[in-house]
Formats: structure tokens, sequence, C-alpha cells
């Protein structure tokens, strides 16, 4: 089943182990200890992390490590920036009528 990325980071849990393995690559074991739930739990994340190709799995003797995709980010990131430019478009617009109604005051 093809996953939508937008799916995935809907879940805190989900948000919180992409925040957890963008800064290093880690076993599921170390992933797990960071939450109060099972192994399990953690593993089916994983597992629709991997399909949405959100993360990736990377084999280290017995382990395997999971590290973010960056490619796969810069897709949510695109998706945000149009909101991004917006905001930005508004607090621009929000500026100026905040300077003149200040130059009225003096």
């Amino acid at each position: 089943m093809r996953r939508d990325i937008f799916q995935a980071i809907a879940d805190p849990t989900r948000r919180a182990i992409i925040t957890l393995i963008a800064l290093q690559a880690m076993t599921p074991n170390a992933i797990a200890d960071n939450f109060n739930t099972s192994r399990q739990s953690v593993s089916k994340h994983l597992r629709i992390l991997t399909e949405c190709q959100l993360v990736k799995q990377e084999q280290q003797g017995r382990e395997i490590y999971y590290s973010l995709e960056i490619e796969k980010m810069k897709e949510i990131d695109k998706w945000i920036d149009q909101f991004r430019k917006i905001w930005e478009a508004r607090f621009n617009q929000l500026d100026i009528v905040l300077a003149n109604m200040k130059k009225k005051k003096i």
C-alpha cells in the first residue's frame, strides 16, 4: 500500500521518531527507549515511515539502523513553503500598517 507522507507525519509519535533520527541513525531498540510504548508499536511506526520513504534502513552487522531521508523531507518543505510565503507577505503588510500608525502618533 502506498502511503502518503503527510498522513505519516500527522502522527505525533512518528514526528518524534523523525526528530530523534534527524540527529543520528538509530536502531529500533534505541528509538523505542525514548517512548513509553512497546518496541512492536515503534516498529509499526518505523514501517510506515519507511513505506513513505521518510526514513531509510541500513544494515550494520546484525543491527538495522534507521536514518532520515532528507530528499523526501524536502517534499514536505516545498509544500509548506507556499504557506510560508503567504504569511511573510501578510507580516510585511502588517509591518507597513504598524509603521504608518507609529508615524501618525508622532
